[in-house]
């Protein structure tokens, strides 16, 4: 009897219940608790026509999901996405929100919310001030290296519309329970108790797995990774288990600042039946301010043989055409030519480029074509035409190719402890 009273103490006393959270070092630039709040940017910050954003961020804590319920009891437009960026937390407070997502057919997506306002960093006592204030608050959005890991997933999956970025990423693991027990209980009993309790939470995780609508093999693979350790799901996997199911999945056109600046943009492409993705990147240079050079990186498609062709088109007739043999880095192929000015401006303008592939392997054209959007690609090219040399009048040799760098999606979330 003492054994059950203690164990009665036990499982009203969880410190925290199910945890999934990563390191105080993994958490590194989190909130302490989770932070919810209304967000304003410039035009298109958020997509196509969207500047307005919720943004919801760190450790999902005990008391999270009551406090994510009062917030969007008052937010009337849920037409307004919701950008999640948070190392996990409390399970069981995750999945209370993921149906506060549900019931309003929420759109998710991973990125960062960057508060310029924040005189410090993003997750000081003072700008957490600033984004607890009430109203909009002013900010930019950011996919790369976003993140969304352990519980974070599981709050993500109740969104009825799921977008996650290229350069963005979505990691899970299994669960850890924590307790506390009053008294000196028998270690075999507070084994079985620990198992039971795994058990329990065992399948109340795959029920609310196959609730939101997601393949069992996501439950199936999160029991495989151990805690100390997380999974980054490829784009293979979001797509298989349902998360992400979109054929083409674009970051913005956003300003990198390198050695030598550029903007760019990344593309993830299904590939046939899906059973593959195909990464693309494009990079455009300003040579001058008049002059640029737009650069075409992809992974190389092994079963397509003969010479091809590349063409990038805006509007009807501007077109930029690569119509050299692409240089091969790796598993990687690039394009690089430059681009006459009407061609860029109408790029500017219009709302979606097409990218055509011309091939001939049997003698027959074979064309095949996609269309990338343009968001945030004027006011990118707008702030790298700060940093590009003036046009001079004397003849000079058009500028070298940059050089060519195989691209990236640096979004994996820090290295786990040591077990």
């Amino acid at each position: 009897m003492l054994i059950r009273i203690l164990f009665l103490l036990a499982s009203l006393s969880i410190a925290g219940a199910l945890r999934a959270q990563d390191t105080p070092a993994q958490k590194a630039g989190y909130p302490p608790k989770l932070t919810i709040y209304l967000a304003k940017g410039p035009a298109n910050a958020c997509g196509a026509g969207c500047d307005r954003w919720i943004a919801i961020e760190g450790e999902i804590d005990r008391d999270a999901a009551g406090r994510v319920r009062r917030f969007l009891a008052g937010v009337k437009d849920m037409q307004r996405p919701i950008y999640l960026h948070s190392p996990g937390g409390n399970v069981e407070q995750s999945y209370a929100i993921a149906r506060l997502l549900r019931a309003r057919r929420a759109t998710a997506r991973i990125g960062r919310t960057i508060v310029p306002a924040c005189a410090g960093t993003q997750v000081d006592a003072g700008c957490l001030k600033v984004k607890a204030a009430r109203g909009e608050v002013e900010a930019e959005l950011s996919t790369h290296n976003a993140m969304c890991n352990s519980a974070c997933a599981y709050v993500f999956l109740g969104a009825t519309t799921r977008e996650v970025a290229p350069d963005a990423a979505i990691a899970v693991h299994n669960s850890r329970l924590t307790f506390v027990i009053h008294g000196h209980p028998p270690p075999q009993a507070v084994a079985e108790y620990r198992q039971r309790q795994m058990v329990t939470a065992d399948r109340d995780r795959a029920a609310f797995v196959a609730a939101m609508g997601i393949r069992r093999e996501l439950n199936d693979l999160i029991r495989t990774v151990k805690f100390e350790s997380v999974h980054v799901l490829t784009r293979l996997e979001l797509y298989r288990f349902g998360i992400d199911t979109r054929p083409l999945t674009e970051t913005r056109w956003t300003v990198e600042k390198d050695v030598r600046p550029y903007v760019r943009k990344l593309a993830l492409e299904k590939k046939g039946d899906g059973a593959a993705f195909r990464l693309m990147e494009w990079r455009l240079f300003c040579e001058n301010k008049d002059r640029a050079r737009l650069m075409f990186v992809r992974e190389a498609d092994e079963t397509t043989a003969g010479k091809r062709t590349v063409v990038i088109t805006a509007g009807t007739d501007k077109s930029v055409t690569f119509g050299r043999s692409p240089a091969r880095i790796g598993k990687f192929e690039v394009w690089s030519d430059a681009i006459a000015p009407d061609a860029l401006k109408a790029m500017l303008a219009a709302a979606h480029l097409q990218v055509g592939e011309m091939s001939a392997p049997d003698g027959k054209a074979d064309l095949t074509t996609f269309d990338i959007d343009t968001t945030g690609l004027e006011p990118a090219w707008a702030q790298l035409l700060t940093s590009c040399p003036a046009v001079t009048t004397s003849p000079k040799p058009a500028g070298s190719p940059p050089s060519a760098a195989s691209p990236s999606l640096n979004a994996a979330p820090p290295a786990p402890p040591s077990p």
